[in-house]
């Protein structure tokens, strides 16, 4: 993911070196006659200070500190400074916060808007990241473009949060700054080619594990009865509904029980255990793929019985449907699974992320992690998990969706633009 120093040391080092070489080619060339050799001489010379100056130059901005000021002292604002603090980036030193008030953000407050050209010269940035939560008639434009003429990066705070944490943050999001910026990249050739991939990984797939899954079948019998495979509607491109395949992990229930993860525990079997913690159980998908309803990497799909609540208290969550969901995704291997709706919004940023971002390599990325994810048993253990355990017996790797329908619980509405979710539980889990 690229940071902060990606724009600073290697550009300048390219540039030099760049200008340095064609100075170069055009003095070697004048040089050529045979009887200058003692202007050839000093041009060697000449080009060896100059290496050296560059060469110390370039190490004199890789041991620079990459010195950050952060303008607004809301909630995104400290987000970003947590983000870069918590990332370890040795390299990026905090110079503070600049906003109308003294803020509780875990950087310096250096002073207000209308001294941002005193705070500037003062501290030296070489980034300034905008994250005013309010900017018409606040914005101090005219020291913002006196900084960005002096060389110093001006960045707008949502997409330094983007590329942070590889997620984008929807409740700072508005409709026009999505619309407009980059990314998107969900025409027909970027389908075709996630599509004719997963249809090749799905067909290799299935009949490579074709003996797996005969065994896998004879297993589930033997341990425990009721059927072979579990199926449940869940929500596709464009809102389609259609059956999702899975393996069987639970005993059936006999009576309808709350459909959280820790008050199922006791029907999960013995092997479904194993499968789940393995992520077996979600090999069957790869018929979903070939039936054209899924493809290898996307959002996770939900069940159809979530998706009018989920639609009313998640911001942009009907972007979702706008590309084929997948076997695995984006928000599996970065978040996890979700319990709340708190928990399903934090994935829906982690969704957003993919949707805007989407690409061969990131697919590629996402497949590589998931395999990793696999061979290590960490399926639903590692990831993530925030549901407390209820039993002592009970492995954390049990966390996972029951199989049964999700009913959702009324919560309060919210604000579907800026998406001021409040603290409210859904019945059910679900990835």
């Amino acid at each position: 993911m690229a940071t902060f120093e990606r724009s600073h040391s290697l550009e300048v080092f390219r540039s030099r070196a760049l200008c340095f070489s064609l100075s170069f080619v055009g003095v070697w060339g004048v040089s050529l006659p045979p009887d200058m050799h003692f202007a050839t001489l000093v041009l060697l010379a000449a080009v060896c200070v100059a290496l050296m100056r560059l060469a110390v130059e370039f190490r004199h901005e890789q041991n620079t500190p990459w010195r950050v000021l952060i303008l607004g002292g809301g909630p995104l604002a400290s987000r970003i400074a947590q983000e870069i603090e918590s990332s370890g980036r040795q390299r990026v030193e905090p110079a503070g916060m600049v906003a109308d008030r003294p803020s509780q953000g875990p950087w310096p407050w250096l002073g207000r808007l209308d001294r941002l050209k005193d705070i500037v010269d003062k501290v030296h940035p070489d980034h300034i990241v905008v994250a005013l939560e309010e900017r018409r008639g606040h914005l101090p434009l005219a020291q913002l473009l006196d900084s960005r003429a002096r060389g110093v990066v001006v960045e707008e705070a949502l997409a330094v949060y983007e590329r942070l944490t590889g997620k984008i943050a929807i409740e700072a999001l508005t409709p026009g700054a999505l619309i407009m910026t980059k990314g998107f990249r969900n025409d027909g050739a970027s389908e075709r080619l996630a599509r004719l991939v997963s249809v090749v990984a799905a067909i290799v797939g299935l009949i490579v594990l074709a003996p797996f899954f005969g065994l896998i079948a004879l297993a589930i019998k033997l341990d425990s009865r009721g059927p072979i495979m579990f199926f449940q509607d869940r929500a596709g491109k464009n809102g389609q509904a259609f059956r999702l395949w899975k393996f069987r992990t639970m005993h059936p229930a006999e009576v309808h029980r709350s459909e959280w993860v820790q008050d199922n525990f006791d029907r999960i079997t013995r092997l479904g255990r194993f499968l789940r913690r393995f992520r077996i159980d979600e090999l069957p998908q790869l018929v979903n793929i070939l039936q054209g309803e899924m493809n290898l990497v996307g959002p996770r799909p939900h069940p159809m019985s979530n998706q009018e609540i989920f639609m009313e208290r998640i911001a942009y969550y009907g972007l979702r449907s706008t590309v084929r969901p997948g076997v695995t995704g984006w928000a599996q291997i970065q978040y996890g699974y979700a319990n709340n709706i708190d928990e399903e919004t934090e994935k829906m940023r982690y969704d957003l992320y993919y949707i805007k971002n989407r690409s061969l390599w990131l697919d590629l990325t996402i497949i590589v992690r998931t395999f990793a994810i696999m061979l290590l048993g960490s399926g639903s253990s590692k990831v993530r998990s925030r549901v407390p355990p209820r039993r002592a017996a009970t492995a954390a790797s049990d966390i996972e969706d029951v199989e049964t329908v999700p009913v959702p619980v009324p919560v309060p509405a919210y604000d579907p633009v800026y998406g001021a979710i409040e603290t409210t539980k859904i019945v059910g889990v679900t990835r």
